[in-house]
């Protein structure tokens, strides 16, 4: 099936590269996007199978580029996991009418977690 494509939105580049580094390392083709217009972009030319979204993003918030993800019939078995320090219930529920699949909140997890976090969400999300 080849490598399990994963695109990171993070406008912090500490992060991005970081979480990017992560995955490479367990064996996933990473890419990732600064602001949530190139988040957009991105996710309509690669096709990834899952997308790591931050919701505080220049240009697009995190919730909006959920949006134009999940409304894309290209799109649609694109798993979305909402990675955010943003952890109120108005926030969570948010994103879960937007059709976010998963609700990460950034200072909780590792980097090598959130890897753990998001292969479990493949496993479950992939029929």
């Amino acid at each position: 099936m080849g490598k399990i494509k994963i695109l990171i939105v993070e406008d912090d580049s500490f992060l991005s590269e970081m979480y990017a580094k992560k995955f490479s390392e367990h064996d996933f083709e990473a890419q990732v996007a600064a602001n949530g217009e190139e988040g957009v972009q991105k996710a309509k030319e690669i096709k990834p199978d899952i997308v790591l979204l931050d919701v505080v993003l220049p240009k697009m918030d995190g919730f909006e580029v959920l949006k134009a993800i999940k409304e894309n019939p290209s799109l649609q078995n694109t798993i979305v996991i909402l990675l955010t320090n943003l952890g109120q219930e108005g926030d969570l529920d948010k994103g879960k009418s937007l059709g976010a699949d998963e609700y990460i909140i950034k200072a909780h997890f590792t980097p090598s977690a959130v890897v753990g976090r998001v292969e479990e969400a493949l496993k479950k999300h992939k029929k």
